[in-house]
């Protein structure tokens, strides 16, 4: 595979080594603790900034603002008025975007291209959202009772929402929390990973400089184990919206128990990428391999369990471990990367042990299959995009989320046997059907259980299409009109007119 220049840090404006308050009612504050945690960008291992670490107190301090703003002059802003706001918050986003792209990237090391191109959901979302704002209603029901009884309902915020969000896209995963929180009137505690803070914190300046209320918005960075415990479980929140593994998933689900909170969870998957043997293995070869290779590998509906028909599988394997071999693994500043690193030593070591698991049972590295160590990447935690081939279902590679570049190829005949062993997981987020024939692809989006489908494409992404996921892949959706929807109560209105 290519390996991109080493090319020097360039000290980004918010990532100079400096130190980061966290947000709670309109204020930048130190921590309780006076704590603090640092983070680095994973292609080089340099400080990018020094962090307030919350725990507790400092989540209790952020959800009594967010109550009061709740409760208070919030409670009292118009539709209208929180579509504005999320329209500025729009226009301050697409004047710093650039600025914001290269947060993220230096952060969680995403190639700078992939989070360029992010521009058109991120803005799509937060003047989708806008739109909605404005869009929100109850209805009137006739009921079947004697005599003269109107009924009706009303849409009304759930309230206080805590958020918690990982590393993998940290602009996009703060919007998809914080566009439909303002836009339905809830408040919002936000915790950002660990790994990769900084985007959510400069994301929460333009929402102070757009005019966001004080308490409306409060991040709070800080452990999962402390802050983010702290807020799942915290008695006067509302609602906890997460996205995240499953482990933590149910984690959350418990801590939610004592006040039954409202939860949406979004949690990882080990998604089907099918490919028969009629597509077009022209777009097919890309589209399979990025499916998975796509920010290293970090996504959680990647198409990690490719399942390719007997007669193409050789040839298909075959081409898309060469697509991975010439891919540009690299520094995400550098516009040519096409692979960035991993977020963390920690994920590295993971993908790493993955890996080894995988050649130990039986699988057989046709590209990739270890780490990169060569020039400027022995700095960073890079991973060769990998195609493992020869692949049985019950293989620990085939049925365990590794979050990395790592492909795991099998092969099927027969259709009616393919959808079992695809639906034989337990997750459901995204899968994948590449055909030319439209029958076969309406019969095999339908008999898959999970919550996005993509034919002849994958992982396309719409701020009015909803996406989430089946089984062990949570509940809830986020964008479309049901995202919203999770952040509302219905109320039934009975009013005797005589």
């Amino acid at each position: 595979m290519a390996v991109t220049q080493a090319i020097p840090m360039t000290r980004h404006p918010y990532a100079d080594g400096s130190y980061k308050k966290m947000l709670i009612d309109g204020q930048w504050i130190d921590a309780a603790s006076g704590k603090r945690f640092e983070t680095h960008n994973p292609a080089t291992g340099e400080l990018l900034a020094t962090v307030a670490e919350g725990d507790g107190e400092d989540i209790n301090r952020a959800v009594a603002a967010a109550r009061r703003a709740f409760e208070g002059p919030w409670s009292k802003v118009k539709p209208y008025e929180r579509q504005g706001l999320l329209l500025k918050l729009a226009d301050l986003v697409e004047k710093n975007f650039e600025e914001l792209s290269q947060l993220d990237t230096v952060d969680m090391g995403a190639p700078i291209s992939r989070t360029r191109g992010n521009r058109l959901r991120v803005l799509g979302m937060l003047r989708y959202y806008a739109g909605q704002a404005t869009a929100l209603h109850g209805e009137t029901i006739e009921n079947s009772l004697p005599g003269d009884i109107f009924s009706y309902t009303l849409k009304e915020p759930v309230g206080v929402v805590g958020a918690i969000i990982p590393w993998n896209g940290p602009l996009a995963a703060t919007v998809w929390k914080i566009g439909p929180a303002i836009a339905t009137g809830c408040t919002v505690v936000l915790k950002p990973a660990e790994e990769a803070p900084l985007t959510s914190l400069r994301l929460a300046e333009l929402c102070m400089e757009a005019g966001v209320p004080p308490g409306v918005v409060n991040v709070v960075p800080g452990y999962g184990e402390t802050a983010g415990a702290a807020l799942a479980s915290h008695p006067d929140v509302d609602k906890v919206a997460f996205t995240g593994s499953h482990i933590t998933g149910q984690s959350i689900i418990r801590a939610s128990a004592g006040n039954l909170k409202r939860v949406s969870l979004e949690l990882g998957g080990k998604s089907p990428d099918i490919v028969f043997a009629d597509a077009d293995l022209d777009a097919a070869v890309p589209g399979a391999a990025m499916a998975v290779f796509a920010n290293s590998g970090q996504i959680c509906s990647a198409g990690t369990r490719l399942f390719v028909e007997q007669k193409v599988y050789d040839e298909f394997v075959s081409r898309v471990a060469e697509f991975g071999k010439k891919l540009q693994v690299g520094n995400g500043l550098d516009p040519n990367t096409q692979i960035g690193p991993l977020v963390s030593q920690q994920q590295m070591d993971r993908v790493s042990d993955y890996l080894d698991i995988g050649q130990k049972e039986g699988a057989r590295a046709v590209a990739g299959g270890g780490r990169l160590t060569e020039g400027a990447l022995a700095k960073g935690y890079f991973v060769q995009p990998t195609v493992f081939a020869n692949v049985q279902d019950n293989m620990r590679i085939a049925q365990e989320e590794i979050f990395g570049p790592v492909i795991s190829a099998i092969s099927f005949e027969d259709t009616d046997e393919l959808v079992k062993r695809a639906n034989a997981t337990t997750f459901g987020l995204g899968s994948g059907v590449w055909t030319t024939n439209v029958s076969k692809a309406h019969q095999v989006a339908k008999a898959l259980r999970a919550g996005s489908v993509w034919v002849n494409c994958y992982q396309t992404m719409d701020p009015a299409v909803p996406f989430g996921g089946y089984k062990m892949s949570g509940y809830g959706r986020e964008s479309g009109k049901q995202h919203v929807e999770e952040y509302l109560n219905v109320k039934a209105v009975w009013i005797k007119t005589a």
